[in-house]
């Protein structure tokens, strides 16, 4: 004879069970720089949260296992220190550092262009020789 404790009903709800090769695509494509990991979850029918959980899990294992492979692995090198060596007059001095970050904003026309973070000189020198172009 049952008792009502011992029967389960049909609308019990349970946990659903990931398989670990899907929660590792879904990390791993939530590590992706620029991913978004709401977005990843929202396409896999997950709450977010549980993505958060899967990839702090996965990076905690992932410097757990740095953290001993690389005590195992540690060798001490000899070094010497010395007095830097004159630099000679034919080498330029380095260029100094460039910001990481700014604005550079160019008209040329009716034309105008935004460019933000680092540009580097070759990548400016082409826009505006392509807004020349078209002005």
């Amino acid at each position: 004879m049952h008792t009502m404790t011992d029967q389960v009903t049909p609308s019990a709800r349970r946990r659903r069970a990931h398989s670990p090769e899907l929660k590792g695509e879904l990390v791993a494509r939530s590590l992706i720089p620029g991913a978004s990991v709401s977005a990843i979850a929202m396409e896999a029918g997950l709450n977010a949260n549980l993505l958060f959980t899967w990839r702090r899990a996965h990076l905690a294992a992932v410097a757990q296992g740095l953290h001993k492979a690389g005590a195992a692995q540690a060798v001490l090198l000899p070094v010497t220190v010395g007095s830097p060596k004159p630099e000679s007059s034919s080498v330029p001095p380095p260029a100094p550092p460039r910001p990481s970050s700014g604005t550079i904003e160019i008209e040329i026309g009716m034309a105008r262009v935004r460019l933000r973070g680092c540009v580097d000189e070759a990548s400016l020198r082409q826009v505006v020789r392509a807004l020349r172009e078209l002005a």
